[in-house]
């Protein structure tokens, strides 16, 4: 009897050594805009056997506060969508673990910010002004091709643009002025789209769905602050099949501001192998090629393919505005401020 209980116990914990481990759960922490198809995330699951978990929080300033706040306990391995806006403060707080990716020595130096490889870049895309073809062919009036020309009375109260200080493409359009207009300048600008009767809103959604007289928006302006990629999303989502965007991009130097955003490991994880893994995965080809049909954005590994919707419909900026992370994060606030108190009745 003894003898078969010692066999059944070896046999026991044979089996519990042969029975498959439950997968661990990698937590990633994103802003709300983060999309990607299903079978991309259960590829890298299934690779690694991994259960991915994406944390939701708010915008990527909204969210990049969370994961300060929460350094000394992360909520999260990995986290994705903090911009160039807002590098120098993510940078600053002590909140990533360096990684070298060797993925990196692929992607163009332009997109590489953080020499100590905390924040690696994933993608990038271009605030800009996008404009309703139809409105101005209907009255043949020429698009405005430069920020000078939004001041002119032909497009007075024709322009909707978003709060920078709640809204990331509103200040990134913030900053497109700043750069071309100055430290000095940019105010006075302001104040003549002020007084040509620019309208002001919270947010994107606000903008583009309910302010844009686009396609996608029912609203009086006929310009509004968006994407370079909003053209081609147009077409995506047309309920009906379209062969040309009703909807274009002013793509003129210095009118768009180039947004990067990027990928980083929280300190702290206990899972480090595998967020360096899912680092690699995000600037990887797969990922890279689904990520402009998901999030409307440009991949930052030339190896990644672009989708036809994108090759035909969407634009780069050839001259688009930038600015060092390290001046954006002295002067940030302030600018907001002085913005608020131009604009803002």
């Amino acid at each position: 009897m003894k003898r078969l209980l010692v066999v059944a116990s070896l046999l026991a914990a044979f089996l519990a050594g042969c029975a498959p481990k439950s997968p661990v759960t990698l937590t990633v922490m994103t802003h709300d805009s983060f999309a990607a198809s299903v079978s991309v995330v259960a590829a890298f699951e299934q690779t690694n056997h991994v259960r991915v978990v994406f944390l939701k929080s708010g915008d990527a300033g909204g969210a990049l506060n969370k994961a300060i706040l929460t350094r000394d306990a992360p909520l999260a391995d990995v986290f994705y969508g903090v911009d160039n806006t807002f590098l120098s403060r993510a940078l600053d707080s002590g909140i990533y673990e360096p990684y070298t990716s060797p993925l990196l020595s692929s992607i163009p130096a332009e997109f590489q910010l953080d020499p100590q490889d905390r924040a690696l870049p994933v993608d990038y895309g271009d605030v800009c002004i996008n404009y309703e073809k139809a409105y101005f062919a209907d009255r043949n009036l020429p698009a405005p091709a430069t920020l000078e020309d939004l001041t002119q009375p032909a497009y007075k109260g024709l322009l909707v643009v978003e709060n920078p200080s709640t809204s990331s493409t509103g200040l990134a359009f913030l900053l497109a002025t700043v750069r071309h207009f100055g430290n000095r300048g940019y105010l006075d600008y302001w104040n003549s789209l002020r007084a040509n009767g620019v309208v002001v809103v919270d947010g994107w959604e606000t903008a583009y769905y309910t302010n844009f007289s686009g396609s996608s928006g029912h609203g009086m302006q006929p310009l509004v602050v968006s994407y370079a990629s909003s053209p081609a999303a147009e077409v995506v989502y047309a309920t009906t099949k379209l062969t040309s965007s009703p909807t274009a991009s002013i793509l003129g130097p210095g009118t768009c501001f180039r947004q990067i955003e990027f990928v980083g490991i929280l300190k702290g994880t206990r899972h480090l192998a595998l967020a360096q893994k899912f680092v690699d995965f995000l600037l990887g080809q797969q990922f890279q090629e689904d990520m402009p049909l998901q999030m409307y954005v440009y991949p930052v590994n030339p190896a990644a393919q672009l989708p036809l919707e994108f090759i035909r419909y969407a634009q780069a900026a050839s001259q688009p505005a930038t600015l060092d992370p390290g001046v954006i994060a002295a002067n940030r606030d302030h600018w907001i401020a002085d913005w608020t108190g131009a604009v803002l009745p």
